[in-house]
């Protein structure tokens, strides 16, 4: 069992002590399964491992079998201490098929950083293009000794880095890693995104302890202070862990910050809010009038857990609710209300993706036979 060591909160930053981890093994997949298999919690406008693997193919095309030929001129170069430039280093990066090419890409990484760590790179960020070949590869070790190397500092300043390496430990349940980058990020001053607070919530939820609560505590405290658009699934999150340490105000807190309740994972959680808070009838109101007006197919109707329906059910156990339990259970599986989903994988889905039609009109569009882009330009990163 992972050991993490003890969170302080001192002058804005967190700080973590050393811990030895546990590698969680999966079994092998096809890349295009394991590919769906990953995802979790960041969309695929975050992670881009489609477009990457396109740029892929399209550089491979360009190169025209000449990989290694090109490895080597890299090699050479490292050899003589040449400069190694950012469209060669660019290039390399979408070579790279197998954990040696990564281990060479990280020399050139190295060497590249060396000559121009006091340059300001511009909008190209290389950090989200190593951890999207580190997530391709399921190189999760790679990504989290490079991303922590301090003599790289700068080189990942971008908090999708940061992103999607969270996201890879999370999904291969290594929560006290993922815990780890989420300081690093914070220690580095990197601003969170979005989605940065959701995977810090969900990390919390799944670790479950007194480290992770002065987290997540301290980030609800930020954002009670500074405001911001916070998403529902990072504040689902919070509440479903406030919830595991029965910290029901800390829970109902948080669940009014919440804009928009209308949603299958708010419905089940309010109802496990007023469970915790012994409002037994409460809930049983909230089931009623999830029941009425259901007869119009045109009607979203509410779902609700089996697993918190369960839990009702055991707290009116004789009691005089009971008979008006069975009643409503009765009415929400007829209508096909109860599903057999957890807690856990509502929480743990994969949001869906903002996609406008301007934007889906404008992509570019790449020739199958060639990989080259119909526009005459590659794709960008």
């Amino acid at each position: 069992m992972a050991v993490l060591g003890s969170w302080a909160y001192s002058t804005g930053l967190w700080t973590v002590g050393r811990s030895v981890f546990r590698t969680v093994s999966r079994p092998s997949l096809c890349s295009a399964c394991r590919y769906q298999a990953k995802r979790y919690l960041l969309t695929e406008d975050i992670l881009k491992l489609h477009d990457f693997q396109t740029k892929k193919l399209t550089t491979l095309y360009q190169i025209h079998g000449k990989k290694d030929l090109y490895f080597r001129g890299l090699e050479e170069k490292l050899q003589k201490n040449g400069i190694i430039l950012k469209d060669e280093l660019k290039t390399l990066l979408h070579l790279c098929q197998t954990p040696a090419d990564v281990e060479f890409a990280k020399q050139v990484i190295y060497r590249y950083h060396e000559d121009n760590k006091n340059v300001i790179y511009g909008d190209f960020r290389f950090g989200p293009v190593f951890l999207r070949l580190c997530y391709e590869l399921d190189l999760e070790d790679t990504a989290f000794a490079i991303l922590k190397d301090q003599s790289l500092g700068g080189f990942f300043s971008d908090c999708t880095s940061y992103n999607i390496l969270m996201d890879m430990l999370f999904t291969k349940g290594q929560y006290e890693r993922a815990s780890e980058v989420l300081v690093q990020m914070r220690n580095n001053k990197v601003k969170f995104s979005k989605e940065t607070y959701i995977l810090a919530f969900a990390i919390c939820y799944k670790l479950n302890n007194l480290e992770s609560c002065e987290i997540c505590t301290t980030l609800l405290e930020e954002i009670e202070m500074n405001g911001g658009p916070i998403p529902r699934q990072a504040f689902s999150f919070a509440i479903a862990f406030a919830l595991k340490r029965n910290e029901v105000s800390k829970a109902k807190s948080i669940f009014s910050q919440i804009i928009n309740t209308d949603s299958k994972l708010c419905n089940n959680l309010n109802l496990l809010i007023n469970l915790h808070d012994d409002l037994v009838e409460d809930a049983l109101y909230l089931l009623e009038a999830a029941t009425e007006n259901i007869g119009s197919r045109f009607v979203k109707k509410p779902e609700f857990l089996e697993e918190v329906i369960a839990l009702i059910g055991k707290k009116v156990q004789n009691t005089e609710l009971h008979a008006r339990f069975n009643l409503i259970y009765t009415k929400l599986q007829n209508s096909q209300q109860i599903t057999t989903l957890t807690l856990d994988e509502l929480l743990c889905f994969t949001p869906h993706e903002h996609k406008h039609s301007l934007n889906s009109m404008n992509r570019k569009k790449i020739n199958h036979r060639t990989f080259r882009s119909l526009q005459s330009s590659l794709l960008l990163e």
